[in-house]
């Protein structure tokens, strides 16, 4: 088989118990299921072993993060597609097939992502990744079908095929010939915002991300780290900063960190108002670390403008999503400034 899926787990035995079986139930036929564990200390190694013969083990001796350990175990894969799949994920009939046949019918794309709709709430979008990633001018993330805290019902307004700006790993096909071109995840990084960087990087060799309605798949979501922990919150505004500070362009780059970390500040006194110091305390330990992170980031910018070609920045958004959201009270992706965004760019690969 020329695909593998490949699911990152960490003390996660309660959603292999749940998840895997289904995964390598509706797979079987068109890929190899490999399960990757992190230094992981819930049984969950002798679980699979025990319960799901069909998959393959990776073991890892130390946690490395989402990042790091997909780098260590995609390192001892040979495939032409690795699926990154996260373990709450409940995938559905032909998942695998279609997502090769969108990579297949369009060479010049590295990576795809179907539609993530959520566990819990079927008909609603799930928060990471809905239905393909988008980035404002400070690198705030936002999706079609979900806006910072707010998801959308899904009636049907995103079933169709389109490039992204990034497409989420909870669920994300690749080339494996883009992933290593890339070099991989940043692993400095450890979780949260690396998919968003990788494929900003591929963005910039040239490389189309993409996003198809026609695979639906269904997202717990904080499988690994809740939503509700400030850990979450550190990691989100520190790699968001470190991402932007590699990726920006010249011209706009120390302008756009100091908005960027004025806006944030906004952000922690938002937590502080609703009640959640530890929240507040993250962001201001966020901004520390990427202070102590900046030469190195400035001198990945260096080294990143070595393997650029024409960079498409295709679903870039020219405005502050944070203004639309808060201020103009926008909700969804269909109220958006649609003049705001890069268009497409159709290149050969």
């Amino acid at each position: 088989m020329d695909t593998a899926v490949v699911i990152l787990n960490w003390n996660g035995q309660h959603w292999l118990e749940r998840f895997l079986p289904g995964v390598i139930a509706l797979s079987k036929a068109d890929a190899r299921v490999i399960v990757a564990d992190n230094a992981s200390t819930d049984g969950s190694v002798a679980w699979v072993r025990a319960n799901a013969p069909m998959a393959e083990v990776i073991e890892m001796p130390t946690n490395e993060g989402f990042a790091g350990g997909y780098n260590i175990a995609l390192a001892q894969v040979e495939a032409k597609y690795f699926v990154l799949l996260n373990s709450d994920v409940e995938v559905t009939p032909g998942w695998v097939r279609t997502l090769r046949d969108h990579l297949e019918a369009h060479p010049d794309m590295a990576a795809c992502q179907p539609k993530m709709l959520s566990h819990a709430n079927r008909t609603w979008f799930e928060h990471a990744g809905a239905a393909g990633g988008y980035l404002d001018r400070n690198g705030y993330p936002f999706c079609r079908g979900r806006i910072f805290e707010i998801t959308e019902e899904d009636r049907g307004q995103y079933n169709d095929v389109r490039d992204v700006f990034w497409a989420t790993g909870a669920c994300l096909m690749i080339r494996s010939e883009a992933f290593r071109a890339a070099g991989g995840f940043d692993a400095s990084l450890f979780a949260h915002m690396e998919e968003i960087d990788l494929c900003w990087c591929l963005r910039r060799m040239g490389w189309r991300i993409g996003y198809t309605s026609a695979v639906t798949v269904y997202h717990v979501g904080g499988g690994a780290l809740s939503y509700n922990n400030p850990r979450k919150t550190f990691l989100n505004f520190r790699n968001s900063l470190a991402v932007l500070t590699k990726h920006l362009s010249s011209r706009w780059i120390y302008a756009r960190i100091f908005h960027r970390i004025v806006l944030d500040i906004f952000a922690s006194l938002k937590f502080l108002a609703e009640g959640h110091a530890p929240h507040a305390r993250q962001v201001f330990r966020a901004h520390w670390n990427f202070a102590r992170w900046f030469p190195r980031l400035m001198r990945e910018r260096k080294r990143l403008r070595k393997f650029e070609t024409s960079p498409d920045l295709t679903g870039m958004y020219h405005r502050s999503i944070a203004y639309d959201r808060y201020i103009l009270g926008w909700r969804s992706f269909a109220q958006l400034d649609r003049t705001a965004f890069d268009q497409p760019v159709r290149r050969s690969k």
